[in-house]
């Protein structure tokens, strides 16, 4: 859902610039039309007002619906794409501004930002893009953060760290899937975590005093001794094949499991039988499971199925390379998964980094002279052209990336609720999280130190003009 925003962002951007090349004319005396902007003012404003209404709609932390939640995030993406058209026409009148407020500064960054509104069609253009751009980088680096948060409190591991686990798409391909997985991983044991097949098994713990922990392991899970301790950590592990076993961290009590069962089309009238069961301390305090032995089952009169081939990392731990080889081995017939404990996405950086690399191609732009950037190179009196094309370069992208970083960053932090809004059952409260305001506050400063050293770096324009006349050669010509 997060490239949603960068799809929006950029769909608009030419409305954007389209907006703020009609709102103006070259020269620097000319005046931005206060019908475009009043109008792009006031779009943005409706854009914002919606914006928020979002925010206002998944602000609790309660059960969002899954399409309600997607048109949400889909309407707050479009209000932020709208956002930013409308401010369009607010890019020339920033330049034209920036002349009157620079006339005690040096005479080169004076011309300079005197050549920006010269040409402040192709400037507007250029600076717009590049405040689109550098907004999104920043909407994406916050959202993601946000993002990143919120999964790593919902996170929890299916397995110990380091552990394969394999699972088995049906009965039939239990033997090819064990073939296939021992052909990569010759010798090394494989755990067998078993279901319960066509039939309601559904354990109960009584008098447990952790509200959460059913919740995570409504089902529990069945196998013989080897599961259990696996489980557990330890080889050491009593096993009782008539007796559950809680296996947690916390400090519970638990003397009995009731299991409820019976067949599916019976969901009804399930019957129930008491076990007697256990609770063991696990190696890893991350592990919380309900273990039963698969005799149970068995003596319940069914027959337990195999959901799952482990690997003790205990005994093995599986690498990347490894994974990809089984992968390709077992083809559809069965996936699998390697606990490596939570792993952010990285999904958003080459997007961040294309914008970028985008807002710098666009801020670029700036540099390339207008039809009068003869004259005004001609005022410099001796003065260096690439200095002057640093100067100007160096400006245009200093606007555009100020505003995008500032509009980004609030617009960001109003995305990252309906982005972020919860859609489980038992939704887990929003959590703080770390905005990357180093890196954010970074965006405009280095991009307009970058643009401004590869404008003074690149080619000057020849000095001999279209006359033939020098444009450097007249050091009494004043530069003010």
């Amino acid at each position: 859902m997060l490239e949603l925003i960068l799809v929006m962002l950029m769909a608009l951007a030419l409305g954007s610039v389209r907006f703020a090349v009609r709102s103006t004319s070259n020269g620097r005396h000319t005046r931005v039309s206060r019908f475009y902007l009043l109008r792009g003012l006031a779009l943005s404003a409706c854009a914002f007002a919606v914006l928020m209404y979002t925010v206002w709609s998944t602000h609790e932390d309660q059960h969002y619906d899954d399409f309600g939640s997607a048109m949400m995030a889909l309407l707050a993406a479009t209000s932020a794409a709208v956002f930013f058209a409308g401010l369009g026409p607010l890019i020339p009148w920033l330049l034209g501004s920036l002349v009157r407020h620079t006339v005690r500064l040096p005479s080169l960054i004076r011309l300079a930002v005197r050549d920006l509104a010269d040409n402040r069609v192709r400037s507007a253009a250029a600076v717009v893009v590049t405040m689109v751009l550098t907004a999104t980088a920043a909407i994406f680096m916050t959202v993601a953060a946000a993002e990143t948060a919120q999964e790593r409190v919902r996170y929890f591991p299916q397995g110990r760290p380091g552990a394969l686990l394999v699972e088995v798409s049906s009965a039939e391909d239990v033997a090819a899937v064990h073939a296939a997985v021992q052909r990569e991983l010759p010798g090394v044991p494989m755990v067998r975590s078993l279901r319960a097949g066509a039939w309601h098994f559904i354990p109960d713990v009584e008098n447990l005093g952790l509200p959460d922990f059913e919740a995570v392991t409504p089902v529990g899970v069945f196998g013989e001794g080897e599961l259990l301790h696996y489980l557990t950590g330890d080889p050491a592990t009593p096993y009782d094949e008539n007796t559950a076993v809680v296996v947690t961290s916390d400090d519970v009590k638990a003397d009995t499991v009731t299991i409820s069962y019976g067949p599916l089309e019976g969901a009804d009238a399930l019957s129930s039988r008491n076990v007697p069961a256990i609770v063991v301390r696990p190696t890893d305090p991350e592990v919380k499971e309900l273990f039963v032995p698969a005799k149970v089952i068995r003596d319940l009169g069914h027959q337990p199925q195999l959901d799952r081939l482990i690997i003790d990392p205990s005994a093995h731990r599986t690498s990347r390379a490894e994974q990809e080889r089984i992968d390709r081995r077992l083809g559809d017939i069965a996936t699998t998964y390697v606990e490596r404990g939570f792993e952010p996405s990285t999904g958003w950086r080459p997007i961040v980094a294309v914008a970028v690399v985008l807002a710098l191609g666009a801020a670029l732009f700036v540099g390339r002279g207008g039809p009068r950037t003869t004259r005004v190179l001609s005022r410099l009196g001796g003065g260096s052209p690439r200095l002057f094309a640093a100067c100007r370069v160096g400006i245009g992208t200093a606007c555009g990336t100020a505003v995008g970083t500032v509009t980004g960053c609030v617009v960001g932090l109003l995305l990252a609720w309906p982005f972020t809004a919860p859609i489980e059952w038992e939704p887990v409260p929003r959590v703080s999280f770390e905005t990357p305001w180093l890196l954010i506050a970074a965006l405009p400063l280095v991009l307009s130190l970058l643009a401004a050293l590869i404008a003074a770096l690149a080619p000057v324009p020849s000095k001999e003009g279209p006359s033939g006349r020098r444009l450097f050669g007249n050091r009494n010509v004043m530069a003010g």
